[in-house]
């Protein structure tokens, strides 16, 4: 698994119902199957790879989470997890309305575009950065709206989210030795993760 799943999976309590937003070839779903005991089921946009998860037995449908996730029930799931797809919704402010209305937490991963080396880059050279986390062209990046941890932050506290845990980490799988500072974070983290709950509950 990714570094970013393997974080999202420690995040999770056994034995829950899990809902993986893009979950991709199903691997976070399967781990969490067997090892961590959840009902745990996936949506996924790209149908190769709803193809291929449902090939490995596992329950995933064919959905967009910018449209799909208001069909289910509320508080049809513990978690609801979104991982590194935050960046690439159309509506990321209503799509984590919708995980908290199905879920009672939700989990998001995504790349933080206020690390040093974007800003760096983009400073330096005046065009779109690429590195090894933000790889794609401009003109062909399904990343329509990066934000920064503080951004992330700041969305959280306007619509009353309850932060229950954070961390920033590199791609290395190094946990950021800042974790009690956001700007410190913002300034030094690849990726960041987030455990997410309603404010009543």
């Amino acid at each position: 698994m990714r570094l970013d799943q393997r974080l999202i999976a420690e995040m999770i309590a056994p034995g829950t119902r899990v809902l993986d937003i893009g979950s991709g070839d199903g691997t976070l779903i399967d781990h969490l199957f067997r090892y961590r005991g959840c009902d745990a089921r996936g949506i996924e946009l790209n149908m190769e790879l709803v193809t291929k998860s449902v090939a490995h037995g596992l329950p995933v449908v064919h959905g967009d989470a910018d449209h799909d996730l208001a069909h289910y029930p509320h508080h049809a799931f513990d978690y609801v997890v979104l991982q590194r797809t935050l960046q690439a919704v159309a509506r990321p402010r209503e799509v984590l309305r919708q995980m908290l209305r199905i879920g009672r937490h939700a989990i998001v991963s995504f790349p933080n575009f206020g690390h040093w080396e974007l800003r760096l880059k983009l400073l330096l050279s005046g065009r779109m950065p690429m590195t090894s986390v933000w790889h794609t062209p401009w003109y062909e990046t399904p990343n329509i709206h990066p934000c920064t941890i503080r951004d992330f932050l700041e969305l959280c506290k306007q619509d009353g989210y309850i932060v229950e845990q954070w961390m920033a980490v590199d791609e290395e799988g190094e946990r950021a030795p800042w974790r009690r500072s956001i700007r410190l974070a913002n300034l030094f983290g690849e990726q960041a993760l987030f455990l997410l709950r309603r404010r009543n509950g």
